[in-house]
């Protein structure tokens, strides 16, 4: 009865994906069918409120609109199962090479043991068909060694060059878990680890280190007034210019929602706000268009706090200076650049400890 209602269930929501793919004239191809099956349980909520928004908004979802919901709200999910097939697979092989080795090490036994009895055997033997019949078995049992120790060392071979195809497997997998796969940045999982290796770095080679953290102006207008796909465009459109403006050892990634943050390894303060004013210019220089009516929807622009790290400094406070500097750009006018060393941003700590 269990598995009926299962079964009725599953095709109730696999009925669902296929009437609104062909309500929406969409082609029928996987991705699709996952989109409006997952959309069918319920499960997924930032989903449904996405797909719901942007029908509400255009009556239609486009391919555009199609990939960019898929990338952000499925694919990641995919990436735990994945490292638990990878790891099985991995589990398997060494469970079966392990196998052989312990057929190979009873063949060895058995091979010993055929040594032994040899040799007692030709310590009373008394004609020379006696000791030929004792050299045959000895040859046979040796060409069987052989013939075990040649199938192992192959599997083996067959065995590193498998574990090591997984291992590749594995770290492309734990590279995608650390990518926002929105701005193609790193996540904040990916910030965490990176900042704090860095400023151990900075503080054990007494080198300088600089923070900075940005948030897009305005975001939640571009959400209310275009919705949340424009809202990702906007995010896009500022992962790619750090893309194009950060290299080399400096650490980029999306903080969380709209703020991101840049590590910029022994980098002094002056040469960091220098970086960040180039960010928020690069930002600034691109133009926002709708891509499903080609309309100009203006510029972006971000306000961002710069800090550097000081001695016996760690992490978190170097973030939260970061922050306030951040917050003390966005309550002076925006689209500007405050470090720590501005009297805006004294303003701000003062009013914070207040």
């Amino acid at each position: 009865m269990k598995v009926l209602d299962e079964y009725e269930r599953t095709m109730a929501f696999a009925e669902v994906a296929l009437g609104q793919i062909r309500s929406l004239r969409q082609t029928a191809v996987p991705r699709n069918f996952e989109i409006w099956y997952v959309y069918a349980t319920g499960y997924n909520s930032p989903l449904n409120k996405i797909i719901n928004e942007t029908l509400a908004r255009n009556g239609k979802l486009t391919e555009a609109d199609l990939e960019q919901i898929y990338e952000t709200y499925l694919s990641q999910v995919k990436t735990t199962d994945r490292i638990d097939k990878v790891g099985a697979r991995v589990i398997g092989e060494i469970d079966d090479v392990m196998t052989l080795i312990t057929d190979a090490l009873g063949m060895s036994a058995s091979y010993d043991d055929s040594l032994s009895g040899a040799t007692q055997k030709l310590s009373v033997a008394q004609n020379r068909d006696q000791v030929k019949a004792i050299v045959e078995t000895l040859v046979k049992s040796t060409q069987e060694m052989r013939d075990t120790n040649k199938a192992l060392e192959d599997r083996l071979t067959l065995s590193k060059s498998e574990i090591s195809n997984l291992q590749r497997s594995l770290e492309a997998i734990r590279a995608e878990s650390l990518t926002d796969p929105l701005t193609g940045l790193g996540n904040r999982k990916y910030f965490d680890r990176s900042i704090d290796m860095a400023v151990q770095n900075a503080l054990a080679n007494g080198e300088p280190l600089s923070l900075l953290m940005f948030d897009i102006d305005h975001f939640k207008s571009f959400n209310d007034s275009y919705g949340h796909l424009t809202g990702d465009q906007v995010l896009r459109l500022v992962g790619m210019s750090l893309k194009q403006t950060i290299k080399g050892q400096d650490i980029t990634a999306r903080y969380g929602g709209e703020e991101f943050a840049v590590v910029l390894p022994n980098t002094a303060l002056r040469q960091a706000l220098t970086v960040a004013d180039h960010i928020r210019r690069a930002v600034m220089a691109k133009e926002l268009k709708k891509k499903s009516t080609g309309e100009i929807l203006g510029r972006v622009t971000i306000s961002v706090g710069v800090s550097m790290l000081k001695p016996n400094d760690d992490t978190d406070s170097l973030i939260e200076r970061a922050d306030a500097c951040l917050y003390a750009a966005k309550r002076n006018g925006r689209n500007r650049v405050i470090c720590e060393a501005d009297p805006e941003y004294a303003a701000e700590a003062h009013s914070q400890v207040a």
